[in-house]
């Protein structure tokens, strides 16, 4: 049966400028959001959360779904990510936190900083959500229902 990668990322923009990950992929250097696998457990909520933390040690908080996005890597295309995009806000950072392993660094940069480098983007979901934050798209967090059952009761969002 087939299976899709259930993945997160956050877009977060403070000032004109975006939070993202510098990371090593296949060798390349790429650029992307803060972004992973959701986890055997884990909310969606709360997956955005820890990658955020450990790809950049900011603190996330998302306050809006927006979208969820179907992407296929051409050179993989057997392989489907089923991402869910969030806005949000960082309450702080983690100065001392040392970062995933592939991570490289984070770094701020403006939608045409991004732009000029996009043979650089891990996939077209990286501009696709910034450009849907920039027009607004956004969605309420309680469009998320976790029925994943602790204690007799449906767990919150």
């Amino acid at each position: 049966m087939w299976k899709p990668n259930a993945t997160v990322a956050a877009v977060i923009e403070k000032d004109g400028r975006f939070l993202l990950v510098e990371e090593i992929v296949h060798g390349e250097l790429k650029l992307n959001q803060p972004a992973g696998h959701i986890e055997y457990g884990e909310s969606i909520v709360d997956a955005a959360i820890r990658e955020t933390l450990e790809e950049t040690a900011h603190y996330f908080e998302p306050q809006a779904l927006l979208g969820i996005y179907q992407w296929s890597p051409p050179e993989q295309p057997e392989l489907t990510y089923l991402r869910f995009s969030f806005s949000g806000v960082v309450m702080g950072i983690d100065e001392g936190r040392a970062l995933d392993t592939d991570i490289e660094r984070a770094v701020w940069l403006t939608r045409d900083e991004i732009v000029a480098r996009v043979s650089q983007h891990r996939s077209p979901l990286l501009l696709e959500c910034i450009d849907d934050y920039l027009a607004g798209c956004c969605y309420p967090l309680e469009i998320l229902r976790n029925f994943d059952y602790m204690g007799g009761r449906a767990a919150e969002v």
